[in-house]
């Protein structure tokens, strides 16, 4: 069994690490193991006595969820308000529930009719534990919870951690941060009301650790609302990471008789951050994507918003598509200005019905076209947002979010859409069910082009529960329309990365990681994505964007693409017959390695950020194939010898691969131990290699 309880103690085994606590006499839940596995007779519940007045036994002790109130003064994981004016809460176990692999503790305060369930789900064959929590008014009066974690983790020992996270921007998405944490708390969120571009909301932590070896902790809450990441360590040297919604503007009320849920956090702990990426990849594949596409790989697709930007016509996106399809091409898009009056980004959003003037027998011939080219259609939309120049807006100027006193922002000439209120949502399933449902259409590309403001909302009784209630009603919106039109596959996107993160991937097929396309600053996008999330969910775009600064052939664009979900954006139209040809020679080779690529066990094995060049491999799990990405922009003082060492190989196997030009076989053990030696000559050197197992 993955979960043993002998009470007080409840034990949690994952294949290779343990996750113990218990309770106290006090009826308190303590944390007492993270880390590899330990004989279970051997745990014991400390005992503690406050160091003085100002050092409390109660904020020294670890615990598994922390509630405001008492002698705590360390961050909190709980904070709620009871009917009377009660701010702190009192929590004593109460009992479990253990069903298969999983596990519910129950938590009662001692005095108002409040249970705290602490879940926790083991998940076999990996090194993942799940983690959330449900919260129970059993009463009348309503409770106001003001803070709620998914999860509090305390890590072992005493000594520092690093601690991960991202700095990011806008077309910037997941540039690393990374900071020792000494003393104090580091806090990474989201205001914007969805995940953002800037931070993540996910914790690592690592002591000595490199891709191979070392000491790492994480932990990734699902969620794609505005969130909150916070490191912490004490006095004593104890480092916690709490991790769910973000109390800023927030509060939920709690009526009597309902139940909260939050989200779940995704944990575990690894000997460096490949086996992190790697377990986390097979997870996500196997447990969290929408099941209909998670064993598909994801087809080569062409969007053409850089060939024709608003400018679109039936006439033009069929030449397009005749060229799509000539290169090997799976799935055409239709990018925006396809409805309403979209002749720009200053109306027409909102009115989701086929412009006639563009399309005058709608969208049927196009897609018929489309579909006889052997290519399915698919479409973008901006569902949660409208043009004041709208019909829908003209008719429903309440149906935004807004104060009657406060001038609207019109972020991208657009505002955003109450979703908590029901017939916002009933319109929007309408026209997007009546599109699915019109249309042979297969795929939609879900955007979402700027953070909330002016957030007001009339029909809620307590407006802080808007953020919380937009982000659920954009779930609960795919989820409907995928349950009514199963074969449709939805990406999401918002302004690119903005919602590009594990809650996402619990209802959408993929994610648009960012807007930039630029094939150099890719490089560092795409691993940052690849860090927790799976390279077949990652689309990745070959286009015409390159800066002045960092221009980069054709080839160099197809091989950074070709390491997530291939994707084609430029204009096709301009292209000569040999950018052509080497669009039908990258799509045949990507479309052969596309079962390593989407599939495949991840190695990184050079950073193009600290190594000047990029390096992957992709290994199938029978070990037998496998394939290798090359990438530098160029390199500095002569640094241009290297030896390349693989991994993922199986030592005792020979393997056949072409490197520099020459036909190679030699043992996996050769191949991890000693390495290829490789010469980068000039600028945009680009390589890809690929092995089999030569018995």
């Amino acid at each position: 069994m993955p979960i043993t309880v002998k009470e007080p103690y409840f034990i949690l085994e994952t294949e290779r690490t343990q996750y113990v606590f218990g309770i106290d006499q006090a009826g308190r839940e303590r944390h007492l193991h993270w880390g590899k596995k330990c004989l279970p007779e051997d745990f014991f519940i400390p005992e503690y006595e406050d160091e003085n007045s100002n050092h409390s036994a109660q904020d020294e002790a670890q615990q598994e969820y922390t509630a405001f109130g008492g002698t705590v003064y360390r961050e909190c994981a709980l904070k709620a308000r009871f009917s009377d004016g009660c701010r702190e809460t009192d929590l004593a176990y109460r009992d479990f529930r253990l069903d298969g692999d999983t596990l519910e503790v129950t938590l009662q305060d001692r005095h108002y009719p409040l249970a705290v369930t602490l879940c926790y789900r083991v998940t076999p064959g990996c090194d993942i534990l799940t983690r959330w929590v449900k919260l129970q008014n059993s009463g009348t009066a309503p409770i106001t919870l003001e803070k709620i974690c998914s999860a509090e983790l305390s890590l072992p020992g005493e000594q520092p951690y690093a601690i991960h996270n991202t700095n990011g921007a806008w077309g910037g998405e997941g540039l690393p941060a990374v900071q020792t944490l000494t003393s104090g708390a580091l806090t990474f969120e989201s205001r914007r009301g969805t995940s953002g571009h800037n931070h993540a909301p996910y914790l690592l932590a690592s002591r000595r650790a490199g891709e191979a070896s070392g000491e790492v902790f994480f932990a990734a809450l699902a969620y794609s609302g505005n969130f909150k990441a916070e490191a912490t360590r004490d006095l004593f040297g104890r480092t916690r990471l709490l991790l769910g919604l973000n109390d800023f503007d927030f509060s939920y009320t709690l009526k009597g008789g309902e139940t909260f849920e939050t989200p779940p956090v995704f944990c575990g702990t690894t000997p460096g951050f490949g086996e992190m990426s790697r377990q986390m990849h097979r997870f996500v594949r196997e447990h969290v994507l929408p099941r209909a596409f998670a064993k598909k790989p994801l087809p080569v697709l062409y969007n053409s918003w850089e060939a024709t930007g608003f400018d679109v016509s039936c006439e033009n996106q069929m030449r397009l598509a005749d060229l799509a399809a000539a290169a090997g091409v799976e799935l055409f898009v239709m990018d925006d200005g396809w409805f309403g009056a979209r002749r720009n980004d200053r109306a027409g959003l909102g009115d989701w019905f086929v412009n006639r003037e563009k399309f005058p027998q709608g969208l049927a011939p196009l897609i018929a076209h489309v579909n006889a080219l052997g290519m399915d259609f698919g479409l973008w939309v901006e569902p949660e947002m409208v043009n004041a120049d709208s019909d829908l807006f003209r008719a429903h100027p309440d149906w935004t979010y807004h104060y009657d006193t406060r001038k609207a922002h019109e972020l991208r000439h657009q505002r955003v859409l109450n979703l908590t209120r029901e017939d916002v949502r009933a319109y929007l399933f309408e026209r997007l069910d009546s599109l699915l449902s019109d249309y042979n259409i297969r795929y939609i590309k879900w955007d979402m082009n700027r953070p909330f403001s002016e957030t007001g909302a009339e029909n809620l009784e307590n407006p802080q529960m808007l953020w919380y209630l937009h982000t659920q009603a954009v779930y609960e919106l795919v989820d409907r329309l995928r349950a009514k039109h199963p074969d449709v596959q939805f990406e999401s996107c918002a302004s690119g990365g903005g919602r590009a993160d594990l809650g996402a991937l619990l209802h959408f097929d993929e994610v648009w990681p960012s807007d930039n396309t630029d094939a150099v600053d890719r490089m560092t996008i795409q691993r940052a994505y690849s860090l927790l999330h799976p390279v077949k969910t990652m689309r990745a775009w070959v286009t015409d964007v390159g800066g002045p600064n960092k221009p980069t052939s054709l080839a160099f664009r197809f091989q950074i693409a070709m390491q997530g979900a291939l994707g084609l954006g430029g204009d096709l139209t301009k292209y000569s017959e040999a950018d052509l040809q080497l669009c039908r020679e990258n799509i045949a080779l990507y479309k052969e390695i596309r079962p390593l690529v989407q599939f495949g066990d991840l190695y990184r094995l050079a950073d193009p950020d600290a190594d000047e060049y990029l390096c992957t491999q992709y290994v199938d799990e029978e070990k037998r194939k496998s394939v290798v990405f090359l990438a530098a922009r160029g390199t500095r003082f002569y640094k241009k010898r290297m030896a390349v060492r693989f991994d993922g190989l199986a030592p005792e196997k020979r393997y056949a691969l072409c490197w520099e030009g020459e036909n190679v076989v030699k043992s996996g053990a050769y191949l991890m131990e000693v390495g290829l030696p490789l010469r980068i000559r000039g600028a945009d050197f680009n390589r890809i290699v690929r092995i089999q197992a030569a018995e």
